[in-house]
Parts: structure tokens; C-alpha cells; sequence
């Protein structure tokens, strides 16, 4: 079917249903930012291929929400299909809930999934609309939908997790005495594995596995697919007080916790059907997930590994280069080069795969920030042009997250100068020294300034922290200037962060430049701890694009 044709089947199931307006997010059952096949239930009936975004169905129109990575993926994507494009953050342009306000009437109905929404969304449209959260309408009509994944877990040993389950369990357990809570309920993913030293291969590029886990004081369930976790795995875990149940029994094991129980979670993460199973009697505790930022600091074992990764992906990219410049690009396209990269990569032993989907773009490709060339829009490299990559690979030794721009013959003096504001962009924020509490908000404005200076603004977070063989996009810390919860969080000795400014000229051409840094301690004195950052990333910058004139000494 066509997309305007789901949509209408989607309206007839809303009728069937008594549903005014129906709601499909970007999401899981674990509040992922990368989903399986299975969980892309906004991707299959808007057509829309981008990572982040929201779907509202109301019986008359439909509206796709995203930020400013995919402004020109999506309305490329969203053409002919009937859906409008919300570009969020834009003057005029109405947020979800202001669009919500002005569609539902006194006494309509809003329907989601529960399974697919946070528990703390979901109580806030209760407390605003008539909300049916038991139907998953764009299941009902997605014939053939991909099954869910149930891939095999495996044991990442200790020499690379540096620290063993049995140590960060007994850290939850503390602090679960500490808060004198009875149960806590983990669903993030990414949480899940690291406190477990376990990883899988469920969604493309995170190696994470489907999983919940219940925690009393002292022990725990992991609930998982089946077959999923060997009999070496079982054996580990119940060692470590842990036992392992089938994915599908975490509804009825909840809904048998007892009474007078306090229950801890993280509604920001933790979905509503799973929240509401939760029996009456107990207290629910609102927590931010602990795992969240003690996962972020990485460990000395952890610091050293990520070095090795990076050498190795430094390694592997340089190559590239090497080759690209050596070679006859009017014989190459966007897809042979990542092609290329990969296969470079994969000389390596300790490789297990991307860390996320190549961003290989030339000329105007460059301006959309996440374009992924497909067979339908590769093209060619020609010999003069700015081509941009934004790639990442996935090592035993940890995860990367390089970004580069290439310069390609004779550039635009714009190019030059839009080159040049991106590295003075990188270096401002990679040379900062700030003291212990400082967040990433406050950091944000010295990786914007020389591009502000010039009237120029990228529509994206200039870093992110990123996980250890983990989600290339951590939720603890990060580089905004828009106001969000997680750039409030403190940067702290251990955390690896991104530094990615960019600049994107919409049908000309697009930059980055991104390298990872590793947060360290500094001078300490009477004023507090310092703190400053090392670059861990090894490939070099491309110095033909570069007017020197507009650098300091």
C-alpha cells in the first residue's frame, strides 16, 4: 500500500474504535531511540525513513513532528503522501501539544499504544484528554510486519567491561536499601546490558538485547526472548542472584508483587501498559535510572579500551583517505565509499560492525544532516565538491563517532569560509577548561559562537555522550543550547562526549567536523576542581579547505 493509502486504513480502524486523533511515536516497548524492524510503526505509515519523529492521525489530516536533522529528508520523503511536515523549534510552527489542544474537542478521544509511550507522557494526556491507550491500530493493518527480534545474548568478558556484574549489582542493591525501595523496574536497553555485561544484536547497530529487569533488594529477574540467553549465560547470572525468565512473564510477574510495596522507575522511560500493571496497593517511586550516569563515567578499563578503538578506527579511516585521494572518484559514489570504509574496518579482528547507519553525503547531500545514500539516491563523486561523512564502528574495544568533511578540486570561497567557521567551531569547545558542576548548556555557546558571528546557526546538539560498545547516543549529558533535561546533567571525569558543529546550505553543500573528547581532571584548587577535555579521536582534518587567514595564531 501507499502511505496515503495506510493512512486511510489507519482512519477506518480509528472509527471502528471510537478514536479522534491516534498517536505514533518513534519508540519501543524500552523508550529506544533506534528501533528494531518490528517497533518502526511510524516509519511504516508516514514513509518517513529518519530516526526521530512523531506521527499525529486525526480523521481529517495528518502531521509528521521532527527536528532539524531531517527538514530536508522529510519533506523530500513526505511528498505525495498527505502528511504535513512540522519542522519543530521553527517560529509558527505548533508543538505536538499545541496541535493536540487545537484538534481535540471537548469529550474526543486520543489513542496510542501504551506499550509505546512513557508513563510520564501518558499521565500528562490523561490529565488533559480522554486517552485509549490498549490499541495498536497500525499493527492491526501492517500485514506483513517483521517479527520481533530474538537474537543471542553474548557475555562481553571483563578485561573490556572492567568491572564485573556482581560489583554493579551490588551497587544497585545499595542504593536501592539507600532509598528503602522494595522493587525497582529497569527497561532501557542500554541500562540493561551494561549492568549485566551482556550484549546482543536486536536493533541494527546497538548491540543491546529485548530485555526488562526486576530488581528486589537482593536479587532480580531479567525477563527475555526466548532461547535468547544460553545455558553458560543462566548459569552466570543465578550466580550472580539473577534469575532469567521469559520476555512476554513481566506483566504477570509485576502484577504479583504484593501490597504496601514501594515500586521504583523511571517514568520517562518505563512504558504506560507497563506502569499500569503496578498493582494499586503499592507506592509508586518516580527515579532517574542510576545506571544512566554511572554507565556514562567509564571506567579506567573502559578509558584505555576506547583509546585502542579509536587508534584502530583512526586507522581504518585514514586508509579511506588515502584511497579516496588516490583513486579516480568520477568511478566512485556515496555508497563505494562507505562501502570502502567498511571494508576497511573489517580487517581488523575486534570489529563487530557499524555503530550506527553511514552518513555519506556529497555536494548537496551534505546539507541533510543524516542522509543515508540509498541505491535510488547515490550519486557520483566528481572532482570538485565537499563530500561528508559522519560514521562509527563498533569494537570490542568500545564504539566511535567520527565526523569529516573532504574537500574535493576547486571550492566556493563560501565553502572555505563555511569549513573553516566548523573547525573554529570544534576547537573553541574542545579547548575549554570549566569547573566540576558545569553542564554541557553552559558549554554549548563556545562551539556556536564563531558561526553566530556570522549569522549562521546548525539545527542539531553539538555532542552527545556515547556509550561503551553501547548506543552510539547516550541520555546523560550533552551539548544544547536548546533548553532539555539532559544538558542540565553535570560533565564529570570519565565521560566521552561528542563535538560536532556543523554548517548545512540547503541544494550546495554541508560540513562537519566531529571528534570525540574524553572529560578529564584538571588543576585543583581553591576555587574547585577543574575540568578540561581530550580529543580521543585520530583521523586527520582536511587542510585544503582551510583559510588560515580566519584562525588565530
Amino acid at each position: 500500500m501507499k502511505v496515503w493509502e495506510r493512512i486511510e486504513s489507519l482512519r477506518k480502524r480509528m472509527r471502528e474504535e471510537d478514536i479522534d486523533v491516534y498517536y505514533i511515536p518513534t519508540n519501543d516497548f524500552h523508550g529506544s531511540e533506534y528501533v528494531s524492524g518490528y517497533f518502526q510503526t511510524r516509519e511504516y505509515i508516514s514513509g518517513f525513513t529518519g530516526s526521530a519523529g512523531v506521527v499525529i492521525v486525526t480523521l481529517e489530516d495528518a502531521g509528521l513532528w521532527t527536528d532539524g536533522r531531517y527538514f530536508i529528508q522529510a519533506e523530500k520523503q513526505l511528498q505525495g503522501s498527505g502528511i504535513t511536515l512540522y519542522r519543530m523549534g521553527l517560529d509558527g510552527v505548533p508543538t505536538v501539544n499545541t496541535y493536540l489542544d487545537n484538534v481535540l474537542k471537548d469529550g474526543q478521544v486520543l489513542g496510542c499504544d501504551g506499550r509505546m509511550v512513557t508513563t510520564t507522557w501518558f499521565m500528562a494526556m490523561k490529565r488533559r484528554y480522554k486517552v485509549k491507550s490498549n490499541v495498536d491500530l497500525v499493527g492491526d493493518i501492517w500485514q506483513e510486519r517483521p517479527e520481533r527480534p530474538n537474537q543471542p545474548i553474548w557475555e562481553l568478558a571483563l578485561k573490556y567491561a572492567g568491572v564485573s556484574r556482581e560489583e554493579k549489582l551490588s551497587r544497585l542493591w545499595d542504593w536501592m536499601k539507600q532509598k528503602s525501595l522494595d522493587y525497582f523496574i529497569l527497561t532501557s536497553l542500554d541500562d540493561i546490558a551494561w549492568l549485566f555485561n551482556l550484549r546482543g544484536n536486536d536493533i541494527p547497530c546497538c548491540p543491546v538485547f529485548l530485555s526488562y529487569a526486576v530488581f528486589t533488594q537482593e536479587s532480580g529477574v531479567l525477563f527475555c526472548e526466548k532461547n535468547c540467553a544460553n545455558g553458560s549465560i543462566q548459569t552466570a547470572l543465578m550466580k550472580a542472584g539473577i534469575e532469567t525468565r521469559p520476555y512476554e512473564e513481566v506483566e504477570q510477574y509485576i502484577r504479583k508483587m504484593g501490597q504496601g510495596k514501594r515500586v521504583a522507575m523511571d517514568m520517562r522511560v518505563v512504558n504506560a501498559h507497563l506502569a499500569a500493571q503496578v498493582p494499586n496497593e503499592n507506592t509508586l517511586v518516580d527515579v532517574v535510572n542510576p545506571t544512566g550516569m554511572w554507565k556514562a563515567v567509564k571506567n579506567e578499563t573502559e578509558v584505555k579500551n576506547e583509546r585502542i578503538a579509536h587508534l584502530k578506527d583512526g586507522i581504518a579511516i585514514t586508509k579511506m583517505l588515502y584511497w579516496l585521494r588516490h583513486t579516480d572518484k568520477k568511478q566512485e559514489s556515496e555508497i563505494s565509499v562507505s562501502d570502502k570504509l567498511e571494508e576497511f574496518r573489517r580487517l581488523d579482528e575486534d570489529y563487530l560492525g557499524p555503530s550506527f547507519d553511514t552518513i555519506s553525503g556529497y555536494a548537496e547531500h551534505g546539507a541533510i544532516v543524516h542522509y543515508e545514500p540509498t541505491q535510488e539516491t547515490d550519486i557520483p563523486l566528481t572532482e570538485n565538491g565537499l563530500f561528508l561523512t559522519d560514521t562509527g564502528g563498533g569494537y570490542l574495544e568500545g564504539s566511535t563517532d567520527i565526523s569529516r568533511t573532504f574537500a574535493f578540486g576547486k571550492l566556493t570561497q563560501r565553502m572555505k569560509e563555511d569549513f573553516t567557521t566548523v573547525l573554529q567551531c570544534n576547537f573553541n569547545l574542545a579547548h575549554a577548561v570549566f569547573l566540576e558542576g558545569t553542564t554541557g548548556y553552559n558549554l554549548d555557546v563556545l562551539a556556536r559562537m564563531p558561526a553566530w558571528r556570522r549569522g549562521i546557526n546548525f539545527n542539531h546538539g553539538t555532542g552527545h555522550d556515547v556509550g561503551y560498545l553501547m548506543n552510539i547516543h547516550e541520555a546523560s549529558c550533552g551539548f544544547r543550547c536548546a533548553i532539555r533535561e539532559k544538558e542540565h546533567a553535570p560533565l564529570m571525569a570519565g565521560l566521552v562526549i561528542t563535538d560536532e558543529p556543523g554548517i548545512y546550505i540547503e541544494g550546495s553543500h554541508g560540513v562537519r567536523t566531529e571528534n570525540e573528547l574524553l572529560v578529564r581532571e584538571g588543576e585543583k584548587n581553591e576555587y574547585g576542581q577543574f575540568l578540561y577535555f581530550e580529543p580521543i579521536t585520530y583521523v586527520p582534518i582536511d587542510l585544503d579547505a582551510i583559510i588560515p587567514e580566519m584562525l588565530t595564531d
